[in-house]
């Protein structure tokens, strides 16, 4: 029986379906709307791009295949890692997604480093802070936006996204959480310590 592949890159989202033979029987890619940039090193994508490709590109592959939605078997995801995309308590999404190419966060990197410390950090999550990691975009967010961090509930990666679209659960794997600047790397779970050093609510993630 086939499985489904969903890759949620940065310039489109994939799909290829699979035999259980491992043979490729059909790959569908749709383009996304490219990303925004309001300002120099600026790159934000609207989420809600990336489920309309997904869709677009699962069903094509699925066409080209042959297969039935009855004879798929599972469903896997991959896909940009970093990227902040922030939901609130319906789960409708508050803002563009900040990606993971997006540099405006210098300051809350040496914020970082100052609150919790570049050794401690490293101890914490094996990761010193870059302005790519999600944490950074979540306290840029709290910094310049507080009227849409009051309203956050959830936070995802982009490929979570399209799974929380597809199945309404709110999940993330280790090596996507291991992005994040959150997770305690070497315990395979969210860094308690370092959440509250930075006084970020575990329940959000």
């Amino acid at each position: 029986m086939p499985v489904i592949g969903i890759d949620i890159g940065t310039g489109g989202s994939r799909a290829v379906v699979v035999g259980d033979d491992g043979r490729l029987l059909a790959s569908e890619t749709v383009e996304h709307v490219p990303f925004a940039s309001a300002k120099a090193a600026w790159a934000e994508q609207d989420p809600d791009d990336w489920w309309r490709a997904a869709q677009q590109a699962t069903r094509a592959a699925m066409r080209a295949s042959g297969a039935g939605a009855r004879d798929i078997t599972s469903v896997g995801l991959s896909g940009q890692m970093h990227g902040a995309v922030l939901l609130d308590e319906r789960g409708d999404v508050l803002r563009p997604s900040i990606i993971w190419c997006d540099q405006r966060t210098d300051a809350e990197c040496a914020w970082l480093d100052d609150v919790v410390g570049r050794d401690r950090l490293l101890e914490l999550t094996l990761n010193p802070a870059l302005t790519n990691f999600t944490l950074t975009k979540l306290l840029w967010v709290r910094a310049h936006e507080p009227a849409i961090w009051a309203r956050v509930r959830h936070v995802l990666l982009p490929k979570d996204y399209v799974r929380f679209r597809l199945s309404g659960e709110y999940a993330i794997d280790v090596a996507d959480a291991s992005g994040t600047l959150m997770l305690d790397v070497a315990r395979r779970r969210w860094s308690d310590d370092l959440l509250r050093a930075v006084d970020i609510d575990r329940a959000l993630l």
